[in-house]
């Protein structure tokens, strides 16, 4: 047989740095980065040129505020006019204002000087200079002094104005500056997307793409019956692991190919053999399953397994418990002295060997001319098989095969061997079963006719009886007159008796016709009624479903007990019978009679035989029986819902054959 090829599992410990997932990270985790710096310092240029030109507004606007406070200044020294004092003094705030913007900056807007030592140290100068100025010519004319000399006025504002207009020339030169650096990063990152994109595209190339084609290309070539392709492994990743499996595939697939023809074979072969084993155990089913005697049952299935096997001998015997002791049932081909022998009536040694009883047995038999030898031996045999006969837990006996030579038995065949000695057993004991349960149905019958042969017949004997005796008496006495009241009362009784027996007859004999319990009824009825001269109606009523076959002839042999009663007891002139089938059913049997006294029935309750068989009757029904002592008597039956439901339940689950055969039709 072809072994199991061994399955190689992936090796799912791969060092983080071998693996395919964390390098294709790693160079996705460093492109991130760098891009991440590049957009910081492009982020970074970006707020220092807002906050630049911010400045560069903000310094430019001195130029303007410095001019418009000296023209200002000039008016009020020539009349110190109230108002342009104040708008002097708001002039002077707001420049003020923005030189202290301008030192200290607005990160929100944003608006900061460049950190720059040559623009600091001029913002330094022009705060030197505006606090000189202010000091030099703002305070006095505040002060209600006149300008000294326009001239150096004007020329000392011209100044101020110039150091302004190279603080503003220094930003610009540095915003200037700043904006090459931002076209630089701009330009990097471009190159940054492009580099990381080509990298990114030769990664997946060298690392996925081409070990992919190259798994696509070797799996087409399998696809042609190509198992000679293997798949170079270079690296120690994912797909090294998927290319080492590949090529341990391959080695298989190579393997297996070049053995499937002989695996085929072996394989038709295994399969020839299992139909051929359920060839056997259908034929010994369907066999075991007929009308077969014990005696042809166990020899059909032995001459089967004779054959099947190709034994030489084989026999069949059966286990009696109670004398421990195996008695053959059947042989094929087995020798007198084996049929006879006296080993072979133990049934721990009929297949020549102590064993444990109801286990399966392969005993090969050895020669040796020191030791005396089994019967098996000495019959020619030099194996024989032994086994068990079983119906579950019971075991019945067993099935031994002789061998001239050695017969492999292989453990599928055992199991055949124990399957088939277990549906034997199974019918065996079915034919037991069935011969017990004729037995019941014989005894079952028998107590019926006893039952049958009630207090009536008994009773009429007994008078009999008693009337011959004094018919006797008086014949003896020569008292003729006594003689002649006797002889009518004799023939009263004998009347009365062969009328007993002949309803007894009628009962035993009573079956339904066709499955119809109403006309089975109107027929006792009828004939009832020409028997007696009683008035005697039928009523039928209800759609209920009909009851199983069993259920109805009770059902009309308490028919019969009832009007027996009647015919005996009531001296009745009308009779009336209503069957109900509803749910639940009702059976009623009224007749217009004398009735009966109840403390007298009461006291005779175990001599009424008749009585007591009816009851008998209605408990295997599962009904409730009453006598209703009023205006005559009425016998009432009443089945409940849930036994009539269950006797035709059981009726249903017969199938279609029980659907065709008129003893379970209602």
């Amino acid at each position: 047989m072809q072994t199991e090829p061994e399955i190689i599992k992936p090796n799912t410990q791969l060092r983080p740095a071998r693996q395919l997932s964390m390098r294709v990270l790693a160079v996705l985790a460093a492109t991130l980065a760098v891009g991440l710096m590049a957009i910081g310092i492009t982020l970074y240029l970006s707020w220092q040129l807002e906050g630049g030109g911010a400045a560069i507004n903000a310094a430019g606007s001195l130029r303007m505020r410095t001019y418009k406070m000296g023209l200002t200044l000039e008016h009020y020294a020539a009349n110190h006019d109230p108002v342009l004092a104040t708008r002097l003094k708001d002039e002077q705030k707001e420049f003020q204002q923005t030189l202290d913007l301008l030192r200290e900056g607005d990160p929100a807007r944003p608006l900061y000087l460049p950190n720059d030592p040559q623009v600091k140290q001029q913002f330094a100068q022009i705060e030197e200079n505006y606090q000189r100025w202010t000091a030099q010519w703002l305070d006095p004319v505040m002060r209600g002094q006149r300008l000294a000399d326009w001239q150096v006025f004007r020329g000392d504002l011209d100044q101020f104005v110039d150091q302004v207009n190279l603080l503003v020339l220094s930003i610009e030169q540095l915003n200037t500056k700043r904006t090459l650096w931002l076209r630089l990063s701009q330009m990097f990152l471009i190159a940054l997307a492009i580099a990381g994109a080509i990298t990114q595209i030769y990664l997946m190339f060298l690392l996925i793409f081409r070990p992919l084609g190259r798994l696509r290309e070797g799996i087409a070539r399998m696809t042609v019956q190509d198992f000679t392709v293997r798949l170079p492994i270079e690296t120690r990743d994912e797909f090294g692991e998927v290319q080492q499996g590949f090529n341990q595939m391959a080695d298989h697939l190579a393997e297996a190919y070049s053995s499937l023809e002989q695996r085929v074979l072996e394989k038709t072969a295994e399969l020839n053999a299992q139909n051929r084993e359920l060839s056997l155990l259908y034929d010994v089913v369907a066999f075991v399953n007929g009308p077969q005697t014990a005696h042809a049952l166990c020899h059909g299935v032995l001459e089967r397994l004779v054959a099947w096997f190709g034994a030489d001998a084989g026999s069949v015997r059966v286990i009696d418990p109670l004398e421990d002791s195996a008695w053959l049932m059947t042989s094929v081909g087995l020798p007198e002295s084996l049929r006879e022998a006296d080993i072979c009536r133990h049934p721990q040694d009929c297949h020549c060997g102590p064993t444990q009883q109801g286990q399966t047995v392969i005993k090969q038999m050895r020669y040796s001319p020191v030791m005396p030898q089994l019967p098996c031996a000495e019959a020619g045999f030099a194996q024989v098989s032994a086994f068990p006969i079983g119906a579950g837990e019971s075991y019945l006996g067993l099935i031994t095969l002789h061998f001239v030579g050695q017969r492999q038995i292989a453990e599928r065949e055992t199991q055949l061997l124990t399957t088939l000695g277990q549906h034997l057993g199974i019918a065996l004991e079915n034919l037991r079963l069935a011969a017990r349960a004729r037995e019941l149905a014989v005894s079952e019958e028998r107590n019926l006719m006893a039952q049958g042969l009630h207090d009536s017949i008994a009773q009429g004997l007994s008078f009999l009886n008693l009337q011959v005796q004094m018919l006797d008496d008086s014949l003896k006495r020569n008292a003729l007159d006594e003689a002649k009241d006797v002889v009518p009362m004799l023939r009263a009784g004998v009347t009365e008796s062969y009328d007993d027996v002949r309803e007894l007859l009628l009962n035993f004999r009573t079956r339904l016709q066709e499955g119809d319990l109403p006309g089975s009824m109107r027929t006792v009825i009828d004939k009832f009624r020409k028997q007696t001269g009683i008035t005697t109606s039928l009523t039928l009523s209800g759609q209920g479903r009909p009851l199983l076959a069993d259920a109805q002839l009770q059902l009309l042999f308490i028919l019969q007990e009832a009007l027996s009663n009647v015919r005996k007891h009531a001296q009745a002139t009308q009779v009336e019978v209503v069957l109900h089938n509803d749910a639940p059913l009702r059976l009623l049997i009224k007749d217009n009679g004398r009735g009966f006294d109840a403390l007298q029935m009461a006291s005779r309750a175990e001599r009424h035989v008749g009585l007591n068989i009816m009851r008998e009757r209605a408990e295997r029904l599962g009904a409730q029986l009453e006598f209703i002592n009023e205006k005559g008597v009425t016998v009432a039956l009443t089945m409940a819902r849930t036994a009539h439901e269950t006797a035709n339940e059981m009726a249903q689950g017969e199938g279609s054959h029980a659907q065709r055969d008129p003893r379970t039709a209602g």
